[in-house]
């Protein structure tokens, strides 16, 4: 196992729990350039690099954000922005006890012979740019893999090609000091029932737990970034947030080494109230166990409203800072399952989706 050898099992363990701890955790803000220019495209602000650098510097200098928010998983480019007095962002997050992330992989690639299946790129150079990143003060690593749900995907070879890089990526990351989140991420796209989303997910995560035990992955060291178990956001099929807490739970007990410290739950573009809701009723679920800490990892589910609150626009910083904190105390609350409901208003009910995410 290679973690018997590795000096930063016992850091790894460590930062693992930290952004694990109930209550609290993880702001997504790993977007890359082009999927932020969309956002921004939305409320109408221009996409460079200065408008990026303000409105990431609005996020985490968010006051009482240490309270909410475990770990910031960011785009490179964020490592290197600053404060007008010239305070670098890693700095602000650790002073709110904040560990700082960082997004490695390089997106999707079509694997050639499918049905438009695809395997994630960023391999290559792995190592070299994880020393980095720890130098440059992160302490954790996100890498996504997608695979979407049809009559025949997702296929033996897209399953098996997705977990073995994942794998691959996170005995990488752990060798150089950075918790790897493992993010297989089994698309909302279609029109499949919970049932199925249920089987289809199970297969996934079963395959990517088994290529973590092949390459001596240590799981006390690690955190999991899955889908939460709902129907194709077309099918026709309506089910309650019990239904679906009750169906993630089911899946992850049968997957999920207890080991692994926190599952932190992508939103999948659902709204900001949905996701709230549902890991609510995730942490609500009588009569189960749940040897993990079950938290959220959330990028549109924790922005929008944000950024409809601060239209690129200096005076709006603490009108979007607010619109985020709501969100954040909302899923806290959520992690403990504690929430009521109702934060954000109507607008927290708005659909995030957008068809075959990419970021």
């Amino acid at each position: 196992m290679a973690h018997r050898t590795n000096p930063f099992t016992q850091e790894l363990i460590e930062t693992a729990r930290r952004i694990a701890t109930p209550g609290k955790g993880i702001l997504a803000a790993d977007e890359s350039t082009g999927t932020i220019g969309q956002r921004f495209s939305k409320i109408n602000v221009e996409n460079n690099y200065e408008n990026r650098q303000a409105y990431r510097s609005l996020l985490f200098t968010t006051p009482g954000i240490g309270q909410y928010i475990s770990g910031v998983i960011q785009y490179e480019e964020t490592l290197d922005n600053k404060l007008e007095d010239g305070t670098s962002l890693q700095v602000v997050l650790q002073r709110e006890g904040i560990v700082p992330g960082i997004k490695v992989d390089k997106g999707t690639v079509i694997i050639p012979g499918t049905d438009g299946e695809t395997a994630t790129q960023g391999l290559d150079g792995l190592a070299e740019r994880c020393k980095t990143y720890y130098e440059k003060g992160c302490r954790f690593s996100k890498w996504r893999a997608v695979l979407k749900i049809g009559p025949n995907t997702p296929s033996e070879r897209a399953i098996e090609e997705n977990a073995h890089t994942l794998a691959r990526y996170a005995a990488i990351s752990q060798a150089n000091g950075l918790v790897p989140i493992v993010e297989p991420e089994v698309l909302a796209d279609g029109t499949h029932t919970i049932e199925e989303c249920a089987e289809k997910s199970q297969r996934v995560f079963a395959a990517v737990m088994n290529a973590l035990h092949i390459h001596g992955i240590l799981f006390e060291g690690m955190l999991f970034k899955p889908n939460m178990i709902t129907p194709g956001i077309s099918s026709a099929e309506k089910v309650s947030a019990g239904d679906v807490a009750w169906r993630t739970i089911q899946v992850l007990s049968r997957t999920l080494p207890a080991a692994v410290p926190g599952v932190m739950f992508l939103s999948g573009g659902q709204s900001e109230e949905e996701a709230s809701l549902e890991l609510n009723a995730i942490n609500a679920l009588p009569d189960v166990k749940r040897p993990w800490t079950l938290s959220f990892s959330f990028g549109r589910a924790l922005q929008a409203s944000c950024l409809k609150a601060w239209q690129g626009k200096h005076e709006n910083v603490q009108a979007g800072q607010a619109a985020f904190i709501a969100r954040a105390q909302a899923n806290s609350q959520a992690t403990l399952g504690q929430y009521q409901g109702g934060a954000g208003g109507e607008g927290a009910s708005q659909s995030l989706y957008v068809s075959n995410y990419v970021y």
